[in-house]
């Protein structure tokens, strides 16, 4: 098992790859999607009821093989690696999403990027298949100590207007609305993209790892969701025998699922067939429609349990702590984030 760190785009510093290292990382997942693009940008997740802002374009240099080669001779100055990149840009995709006139356009563009991340040792690239993707979280003072974090409490049932796909503008609002469709269809959109991707991704040498719906709602602003139980991780497997379609294992999301399946259950399933490529690991209390998340030492999550399956399967991608709660200090995130690292660390150390 190796630990890693997540980072957005703008964090991409020097300084906060010291940081990161300083933690105990050895390897970052790394954000190029500007979420905060518009409003001012925060060290927290993006979270609330308003659009998160514009996404980007897909000639943005970030995206460029220059640029990523270039991050990742960076990274390496401060002792780390580049394991994954998560989450491609709304306005790369959102026709592959919609099943709209461009899609295919959209996807000879993804494959070049993939490729792209070939070239430059990335291993991975993260994905949320998604209309609504992470909506409808609110923030408050709940964790221990009164430390701010996010909860969510009952679905964002807000229609998604047209021009937004994952909470992003990707053109001007038009008129209308998202309407709703079976969920059996997005897995079909989901089919179209692995069956066209996933060759490219062999040959690139790169993994395509998808991350469960959070929060995990059947249905979210009127669009279906695509893996909201536990079970659901094994369909999306099944989809494609390659070791390339493999998993963005989210331990919180999966702890707030309803419905069939067990998170250690499924956590020891999917490890043992070597399909997970990166673990998001946080602790959470509750289930929807009302859940909270919590510091790794408490919740509903046992942490250790969750390692030692890892541990067992001999599974060897990166654990990162994706989301914590905020200490009560100059620097909330940071902190935050060095106790979620500690914290992982010094377990990981337990189990040698």
């Amino acid at each position: 098992m190796k630990l890693g760190f997540g980072l957005y785009r703008h964090q991409l510093t020097t300084e906060n790859f010291r940081f990161a290292r300083q933690c105990g990382a050895q390897w970052l997942v790394v954000h190029l999607v500007d979420y905060f693009r518009g409003h001012r940008a925060t060290d927290n997740q993006p979270v609330g009821e308003d659009a998160w802002g514009w996404a980007g374009d897909p000639d943005d240099p970030v995206w460029s093989e220059e640029f990523l080669a270039q991050l990742q001779e960076q990274a390496e100055k401060e002792g780390l690696r580049i394991w994954a990149i998560e989450n491609f840009d709304p306005s790369m995709w959102y026709d592959i999403l919609l099943d709209g006139p461009r899609k295919e356009e959209q996807m000879q563009f993804l494959q070049e990027v993939i490729r792209r991340l070939g070239r430059a040792g990335i291993a991975v690239m993260g994905y949320n298949f998604s209309i609504a993707g992470v909506a409808g979280r609110k923030t408050g003072p709940l964790a221990r100590g009164q430390a701010e974090t996010v909860f969510v409490d009952g679905p964002d049932e807000r229609p998604i207007p047209d021009g937004m796909v994952w909470n992003m503008w990707y053109r001007e609002r038009g008129s209308g609305h998202i309407p709703f469709f079976p969920h059996d269809e997005l897995w079909r959109r989901l089919k179209w993209f692995l069956d066209r991707l996933i060759p490219v991704a062999e040959e690139a040498g790169v993994k395509l790892a998808a991350h469960p719906d959070d929060p995990p709602f059947p249905v979210l602003r009127q669009t279906p969701r695509l893996i909201y139980e536990p079970w659901m991780f094994q369909k999306l497997i099944d989809l494609h025998p390659s070791s390339a379609n493999a998993l963005e294992f989210c331990v919180g999301t999966t702890a707030e699922m309803q419905g069939d399946g067990d998170l250690y259950d499924v956590l020891d399933s999917c490890s043992r067939q070597g399909r997970i490529a990166y673990i998001h690991l946080r602790n959470v209390k509750g289930k929807i429609p009302s859940y909270q998340e919590t510091f790794l030492d408490e919740g509903d999550v046992e942490v250790r349990k969750v390692l030692q399956i890892l541990q067992k399967n001999n599974f060897d991608g990166v654990i990162i702590p994706d989301h914590t709660p905020l200490l009560s200090c100059a620097a909330p995130w940071h902190a935050g984030m060095a106790y979620a690292m500690g914290y992982i660390r010094a377990m990981l150390q337990s189990l040698e």
